[in-house]
């Protein structure tokens, strides 16, 4: 047996999101499918990041076990002519027997895309959010300012997030214009359930008046989820990419 990590890459539109569900289509399952498939091996490919229903990936990564004789770096290849096109594996290789793509030190980066005009586009609703109004991004900036550095996020997850600790660690966040978008981009040692959606809706409302800078720090104290912002819609989302340490 070998153990074979992909780096996947896939436009969330029309999966509920990563894990497996009963009767609901998931990227997940579409690999899964496709490796058996491929290889009759019923295996279940382990991700780094769940991703939500409707959120995208440049690349995302997954493993699973195989006793087939393909080269590791083969499985792109054929693996991608078992796949829809709106999932894509762009590289394969082989890992320890014990690598574990979510128990390994990573940077993850993320991207949340604003559109910023009056009324939305029809070719980017899958992929932005649309927000019209004045937006003042050096005021989402400076509230961003406050979320860099290890915080307990309590206040921007999920209520139902069931893991250990809260604390995370995000290397950096930023926001720029590009045009009529407005990306924000955060790198961390990892994230919670929702976390970067209530961070991009947060810095909405920053920019829109709604909340006052400094207001973020005051959220992250507070460690409670009602303090923060509202929660983006998923679609704006991208997982960029992983890093391993």
């Amino acid at each position: 047996m070998k153990r074979i990590r992909l780096r996947v890459a896939y436009d969330g539109t029309n999966y509920s999101g990563w894990q497996i569900q009963p009767n609901a289509p998931t990227i997940e399952k579409k690999l899964d499918e496709a490796i058996y498939a491929l290889t009759g091996e019923n295996v279940h490919v382990t991700g780094a990041s769940r991703t939500d229903a409707g959120v995208h990936a440049l690349e995302n990564v997954a493993v699973f076990d195989t006793a087939s004789s393909i080269p590791a770096d083969k499985f792109t290849y054929a693996l991608n002519r078992y796949l829809p096109e709106d999932i894509i594996i762009q590289q394969s290789d082989e890992v320890e027997s014990d690598f574990h793509p979510r128990h390994c030190d990573t940077r993850k980066t993320y991207c949340y895309s604003i559109l910023n005009t009056e009324f939305g586009l029809p070719k980017k609703r899958n992929y932005t959010w649309n927000v019209p109004g004045n937006i003042d991004i050096s005021k989402m900036q400076e509230a961003a300012e406050y979320l860099v550095g290890e915080h307990d996020f309590k206040s921007f997850c999920c209520v139902r997030t069931q893991t250990e600790t809260t604390v995370r660690k995000i290397y950096s966040l930023d926001v720029d214009r590009k045009g009529d978008e407005i990306l924000i981009t955060v790198t961390g040692n990892g994230f919670l359930y929702n976390m970067v959606r209530i961070i991009a809706g947060t810095l909405i409302q920053v920019g829109k008046g709604k909340f006052n800078p400094e207001y973020v720090k005051e959220m992250l104290d507070a460690k409670d989820r009602t303090q923060a912002g509202q929660t983006a819609p998923p679609q704006g989302l991208t997982l960029m990419k992983i890093e391993y340490l």
